[in-house]
């Protein structure tokens, strides 16, 4: 997300080699494990709250929930379960494209929907509009961090990068293309059906990355698996 996460490319250096590419069963036998799967599980748990910040701080929503918003609209789900259904019809679209899921991959198109449902449980609408922009920022910032943290456990992308990634691959195109016209697609989809746009809409498509990517080199797991001696950086979205 749904989440929509970004892949962002670190350099590799003698000290941090980078995000590797990895299959789902080198990614479980790359190396530290136990902290790479607590590190997956807050960045998915934070990435679920963020985006109920944003919901609360009704200023418009990231883009891929502008379109989970419109669906709501028009089906007896809430938000959270909006989004790990969208996930589950994600994950279909990379059997085309040949995309080989993780464990980071499905605990994504779970948990970040029952994350953002537990959040929005408990977390009241502020009353004063100083108090919802401050929400905003902090939601974006929040969810940049949780991308890095899910990102940096490198156990699997989340169903909308493996789709953005098998599209470039599959098209030619870049990665940054493929991503922007995704994210127009689904925020023009989720407006006709009545989803919510707003400012923190753009301040989320123009943040997120940048955020992520300052992140990114703070929490990446060091992996040097057999096959992979220098690591191997993705193109950045």
């Amino acid at each position: 997300m749904t989440p929509s996460s970004r892949r962002t490319r670190v350099p590799p250096t003698p000290g941090r080699p980078g995000l590797l590419a990895l299959g789902p069963v080198e990614q479980l036998r790359a190396g530290r494990l136990g902290r790479r799967l607590v590190q997956l599980l807050v960045g998915l748990l934070l990435y679920g709250a963020s985006l109920a910040m944003l919901v609360r701080g009704t200023l418009g929503l990231a883009p891929w929930d502008v379109l989970h918003s419109g669906l709501v609209r028009h089906l007896p789900v809430t938000l959270g379960q909006m989004v790990v259904l969208a996930s589950v019809v994600v994950l279909l679209l990379w059997i085309p494209l040949r995309e080989r899921p993780g464990l980071g991959t499905l605990a994504n198109a779970v948990l970040v929907g029952v994350a953002l449902d537990l959040t929005l449980a408990v977390l009241a609408e502020p009353s004063s509009t100083a108090a919802r922009i401050g929400l905003v920022v902090g939601a974006v910032l929040l969810n940049g961090v949780a991308t890095a943290l899910y990102i940096g456990a490198q156990l699997g992308p989340g169903p909308r990068d493996g789709l953005m990634t098998g599209l470039a691959r599959r098209t030619g195109l870049s990665l940054r293309l493929v991503r922007t016209c995704l994210e127009v697609a689904v925020v023009v989809a989720g407006v006709l059906l009545g989803g919510t746009l707003g400012v923190a809409t753009v301040l989320y498509a123009l943040a997120i990355g940048p955020v992520a990517q300052a992140a990114l080199p703070h929490v990446l797991v060091n992996l040097r698996p057999v096959g992979h001696p220098h690591g191997q950086s993705p193109e950045e979205a």
